[in-house]
């Protein structure tokens, strides 16, 4: 029960606008993670970047057990196996960024496409979470069956032999 796992790997490209430059992100996301995204929409309109609430401006992906695994073990290697302290939040979750979409194997830059960076966010948790989840008799998760800073910079160590600086 105090096994920490990965519960989710959420990777996020913003591309700022919608059209082509968004289906090239897209088809990219779809080919390194091997499933397909789903388009984010503009939470607030900005005018000076000619963006409108509602518009897609980004395509994201929710990976879940071996897939999620397999790319993190890829992203990381990718940053050099390197992580700042204050890329943890305080739940043990943790993000980073891959500035180029050709840094992963079998990618290619191509001048009709260009280059796409990415954001990957982390979500590590403790069997039991479920309580806190259930329909029925919910209840808040013990303190001690919560991950902190501290627990996911150990499993980060142990597993994946990252660096935290």
């Amino acid at each position: 029960m105090r096994d920490i796992h990965i519960d989710k790997v959420v990777v996020h490209m913003g591309v700022g606008e919608s059209g082509e430059k968004l289906v090239k992100a897209e088809n990219i996301m779809k080919t390194i993670t091997g499933q397909t995204p789903i388009r984010s929409v503009a939470k607030m309109t900005q005018p000076a970047f000619n963006i409108r609430k509602g518009a897609p401006i980004g395509c994201k992906v929710t990976l879940r057990g071996e897939p999620a695994t397999k790319f993190i073990a890829t992203s990381l290697g990718i940053v050099n196996k390197t992580i700042f302290e204050s890329q943890f939040d305080k739940n043990g979750n943790f993000s980073f960024g891959i500035e180029e979409h050709t840094d992963f194997p079998g990618m290619a830059y191509d001048p009709q496409i260009g280059i796409f960076g990415m954001d990957v966010n982390v979500v590590l948790e403790r069997k039991g979470i479920r309580i806190t989840r259930r329909r029925m008799e919910q209840k808040k998760l013990p303190a001690k069956q919560r991950v902190n800073k501290t627990d996911a910079i150990a499993f980060l160590k142990q597993e994946y032999q990252v660096e935290v600086r």
